[in-house]
């Protein structure tokens, strides 16, 4: 019997459980999905440029080591990826690139460095990728910084969904309550809440605000089916094949 709440699937850094993650072979692979959106992580290149890699530091996902942010985009292109057979670090073009013709979203993750700052003026370039691209009107923006989620409503050159990631020790610290008021006060028109934390009580009060509730951390196909049961707006997963499988 079909689900009278459509749950929206997001490919987790192009599907990190089945394909190098961040990588544009998961990026060309997710596109083969029936997903609903594509979510990535967007780091600044020493010279400014937008590239396409989880953490701050190339040490975990590639054969280099030290800073993202300590690399021209031209030394980055001469560092591969992990198990992603000779392949480099995307720029956010490319990825954008690969979803010019497919009605997938692309859910843009705006990191910040390894001390949690923000690179300065990653906010605008990002936008300016994308309005390069044609994308702006194809994507939505994420951030775990709430200040990054301002930033990006107050240039006023974005009209898609706006989302404030909340962290789990985020969550345990303020409580439901001002997680809800610090996603409003910095325009996000969403929030997304680590799995384990959600229950149908969450869903119903982040509604209540105005909030889109949405889910990120998914891998497991327990929790996967959890949170379709608990019918949330959204959810990001690293094993999108399961999650489309499990929704049907």
């Amino acid at each position: 019997m079909p689900m009278a709440h459509r749950t929206l699937i997001a490919s987790h850094r192009g599907g990190s459980y089945l394909w190098p993650e961040n990588s544009l072979m998961a990026f060309r692979e997710t596109a083969k999905l029936a997903v609903d959106q594509v979510e990535f992580d967007v780091q600044l290149s020493a010279d400014d440029e937008c590239v396409v890699i989880h953490d701050p530091m190339l040490d975990r996902t590639t054969d280099a080591r030290g800073p993202v942010r300590g690399r021209t985009l031209a030394e980055l292109r001469r560092i591969r990826l992990r198990g992603a057979h000779g392949e480099c670090i995307p720029t956010l073009a490319e990825v954008v690139a690969v979803y010019r013709n497919s009605p997938i979203l692309l859910r843009v993750e705006i990191k910040a460095d390894a001390e949690r700052i923000h690179y300065p003026g990653i906010g605008p370039r990002v936008l300016d990728v994308l309005e390069k691209e044609g994308a702006l009107s194809r994507a939505a923006i994420t951030s775990f910084q709430a200040p990054m989620v301002a930033t990006i409503r107050d240039t006023g050159r974005f009209g898609g969904a706006l989302i404030w990631l909340c962290a789990p020790q985020v969550w345990r610290d303020i409580g439901m309550a001002a997680v809800f008021g610090t996603a409003l006060d910095c325009g996000a028109s969403g929030v997304g809440i680590h799995h384990s934390l959600l229950n149908d009580d969450v869903l119903a009060a982040a509604r209540a605000a105005g909030l889109s509730p949405g889910a990120w951390g998914l891998r497991e196909e327990s929790d996967i089916q959890r949170v379709l049961d608990l019918a949330v707006d959204v959810f990001t997963s690293d094993d999108p094949v399961t999650s489309l499988k499990l929704r049907g």
